[in-house]
């Protein structure tokens, strides 16, 4: 923001956040110099973005699989039943 020619909305507007966030990370940065940001919290870093997304597939691979499991008894116990 302050080596850019372009004011803080365009900055914001490209990065996808709200102009007054950084306002904030400024104050913040002035305020705590290279303690500021420091801390674990936000987006989660790529290997471990990659990592969920792959856990989020299995998961739902395994809903699938475990979904057609039950199906498939449903139906074994049913013909039981007759």
């Amino acid at each position: 923001m302050e080596e850019s020619d372009k004011p803080a909305s365009e900055i914001a507007l490209g990065l996808g956040i709200r102009r007054n966030q950084l306002y904030k990370w400024k104050e913040q940065l002035d305020s705590k110099g290279e303690q500021a940001f420091t801390g674990n919290r936000g987006r989660p870093k790529k290997e471990s973005q990659s990592e969920l997304i792959t856990l989020q597939r299995e998961n739902e691979r395994l809903k699938k699989e475990e979904f057609e499991i039950l199906k498939k008894a449903a139906v074994y116990f049913a013909r039981e039943l007759k």
